[in-house]
């Protein structure tokens, strides 16, 4: 079965709220959540808990974008922020909090649907991009603690580093253990030890 997208619109315009409804109503099925008062974000994405946060700013500012960022978490779920000017230095700092869609010139209701979609893709692109990063980040952090194993292995043992590493893997499968553990217990003893 599929999932209604959920997506929780922020607008203080009672009007132009059931306008966004409408207009979303006649793109497709959603389940929305609509907030009048920026204020209460937080309540609402932690009540909802919507795939996407749709935000209309007549004139955002630093502070609200601040209070965006720590109320939404742009980082776990897609936002869409609608502003009426353009604002280099305040696009700049939306797009860095996170912001996945930065659309000057107000939401209009025959955007919202390829907004909701770009913002949606570019969130995701942007998520994969960040785990792959982590990824590397954390598999070049264990490359280090490997090659300091081995050279202590290599020092202590007085051998060559192909044994090294074979003696880390070898140990590792006897205990049943990543060779990066027995890599991180070999650095920390070693550690102490000095």
């Amino acid at each position: 079965m599929h999932r209604l997208l959920k997506i929780t619109i922020v607008e203080s315009d009672p009007a132009r709220a059931a306008l966004i409804e409408e207009s979303l109503s006649r793109a497709g099925q959603y389940e929305l959540n609509i907030v009048s008062d920026m204020a209460r974000l937080t309540e609402a994405i932690v009540a909802h808990n919507p795939d996407i946060v749709l935000i209309d700013l007549d004139n955002p500012s630093r502070d609200a974008l601040e209070a965006l960022t720590l109320a939404s978490a742009p980082l776990e779920r897609p936002v869409a922020l609608f502003v009426d000017q353009s604002d280099a230095n305040l696009t700049r700092i939306a797009i860095e909090a996170g912001v996945s869609a930065y659309v000057v010139d107000g939401l209009r209701s025959e955007r919202l649907k390829p907004i909701i979609d770009a913002a949606v893709t570019r969130f995701n692109m942007f998520r994969q991009m960040r785990v792959e990063l982590a990824a590397t980040k954390r598999a070049l952090e264990e490359r280090k603690v490997i090659d300091r194993a081995k050279g202590l292995l290599m020092k202590a043992k007085g051998i060559g580093e192909a044994d090294a590493y074979a003696l880390l893997r070898r140990t590792a499968m006897d205990q049943g253990r990543k060779v990066i553990d027995i890599a991180e217990a070999l650095v920390t003893t070693a550690g102490l030890l000095s």
